[in-house]
């Protein structure tokens, strides 16, 4: 699966750009709407609903990565950047999101391996 943000989630999309908006991180507001899905972390927690922008590294970042905080009015908000693109949004603590995003991405860890 291979998705806008915009198309799947259009009010995380609106979030996002508001909350970026916010913070002056206008570079990072043009990117929001050119998002797209390609995964979703599968660590199990019940409290994550985090997506993946760009291919999921083996291991760390590197040294071109930083993140910015990002304060919703309900859970928590982390982008991942490197070399200043949104690679990943961990979404953390909103079951409104959780849901759809399984609902987007149903697979589990195992299942990835039976395909």
């Amino acid at each position: 699966m291979s998705s806008l943000l915009q198309d799947a989630l259009p009010d995380l999309t609106d979030e996002l750009a508001t909350l970026l908006r916010n913070n002056d991180e206008l570079d990072l507001v043009e990117q929001v709407p050119l998002l797209r899905l390609v995964d979703r972390c599968c660590c199990g927690d019940d409290f994550c609903a985090t997506l993946y922008t760009a291919p999921k590294p083996k291991g760390a970042y590197g040294p071109n990565h930083e993140s910015i905080s990002l304060h919703p009015s309900s859970g928590h908000f982390i982008l991942d950047l490197v070399d200043r693109k949104i690679v990943c949004i961990e979404i953390l603590f909103r079951e409104d999101l959780r849901s759809k995003v399984l609902q987007l991405f149903p697979q589990t860890p195992a299942s990835n391996f039976l395909s």
